[in-house]
């Protein structure tokens, strides 16, 4: 058993999945404060409270006290409350969360594929092609076929001649 759990705790995927576990938490950390200390200030202005943990409704006061100033002085009381205003800050962090990361995987990927020639550059001809598609079996052909190989069927002179030119 131990050598199967080293065999599995060594696997490649096992150690890229560490290694963006801690690069996440560490992400985590500059989102945090991207919402706390950027944005939720921000939103705060519009909406006109200045704290979001402090936006709650209490559910059950069976000593008809006066309703806290703070969630802090609420529990303390011993109330019963629904804490909205924190699932609104976990709602809005999550959300700059996502557009975050889909903003870093989009540039990732445009990168990945201009590395790959997937992508031409300015200035660059456009490739030339090399296939065309068989008008009856709608398959991948060479572009100077007479015949497709998938169907057998012989290619109608407008193919080839659109193919010469």
């Amino acid at each position: 058993m131990i050598k199967e759990f080293k065999k599995f705790i060594t696997r490649g995927n096992m150690i890229d999945l560490a290694v963006g576990m801690i690069i996440g938490a560490a992400f985590n950390s500059i989102v945090t404060s991207l919402v706390n200390d950027v944005f939720m200030p921000v939103i705060s202005l519009i909406v006109g409270d200045t704290d979001f943990s402090n936006m709650y409704v209490i559910l059950s006061n069976p000593d008809n006290v006066a309703k806290p100033a703070t969630l802090a002085e609420a529990k303390e009381l011993g109330l019963s409350t629904l804490n909205y205003g924190n699932f609104i800050t976990a709602v809005i962090h999550f959300l700059i969360m996502a557009i975050v990361v889909f903003l870093i995987v989009k540039t990732i990927n445009k990168m990945n594929d201009i590395s790959k020639g997937l992508i031409k550059k300015k200035g660059e001809p456009a490739p030339v092609p090399t296939t065309k598609k068989c008008p009856y079996c709608l398959s991948e052909i060479p572009i100077k076929a007479t015949r497709c190989p998938h169907c057998t069927s012989e290619l109608p002179e407008e193919a080839e001649t659109e193919a010469k030119a």
